[in-house]
């Protein structure tokens, strides 16, 4: 895209790009190798509607090569574009499909899942890892989660999912190697939901 920068609605990035992004990293990373843990991140400058877990995880893993979509709410927002264009070089896409990471600030609205691009046998590897803004999330009630990286069983409780997400997701875990991955956010805690692993409401 070769829209122009409206540079006044621009927040600021992290303070130290080097060593606030590798923290970011480790938290997300803490998130996605042990399911149902909620991890706290750094607090950024965010344009509404994004929240600052959202924000934080757009610093520390976009780049100009990765292809991100914006759901509409999120494209309602003033300066959202500007500000992840500027801070992450990121081009942004109109499908679903095509894009590495996908940003959703409206989780009642989430697409279907297999909207999104799901990998192959060859790479699955080449598939979308959706941001997923909720409205509450917390550990030791909810779904029940199975698979690698829990000891036996976790709970996960979010609000703010269409009743249909846990048959959505059943669906994507019978695709693994392929399928999607999810990381939710809520305020600046975050949590994961890879591929791998089973949910049962």
């Amino acid at each position: 895209m070769n829209e122009r920068l409206d540079t006044a609605a621009i927040l600021p990035g992290l303070q130290n790009p080097v060593l606030d992004a590798q923290r970011i990293f480790r938290s997300v990373l803490a998130a996605i190798s042990r399911p149902g843990t909620v991890q706290a991140l750094e607090s950024v400058p965010t344009p509404v509607p994004l929240n600052p877990a959202s924000m934080a995880v757009c610093l520390a893993l976009l780049d100009y090569d990765t292809p991100l979509w914006l759901d509409p709410a999120a494209c309602a927002g003033r300066g959202v574009r500007e500000h992840l264009r500027f801070h992450c070089g990121c081009p942004l896409v109109e499908r679903p499909a095509r894009a590495a990471f996908a940003l959703v600030t409206d989780s009642s609205a989430l697409p279907e899942l297999e909207a999104f691009a799901r990998g192959s046998d060859e790479y699955p590897e080449r598939s979308t890892t959706l941001i997923v803004q909720v409205n509450g999330m917390e550990s030791g009630g909810g779904w029940r989660l199975r698979g690698p990286g829990i000891p036996a069983t976790a709970r996960l409780g979010v609000q703010g999912l269409a009743e249909s997400f846990p048959a959505q997701w059943r669906t994507n875990h019978a695709l693994h190697p392929r399928g999607v991955d999810l990381l939710l956010t809520c305020g600046n805690r975050i949590a994961a939901l890879p591929r791998s692993v089973e949910l049962e409401a």
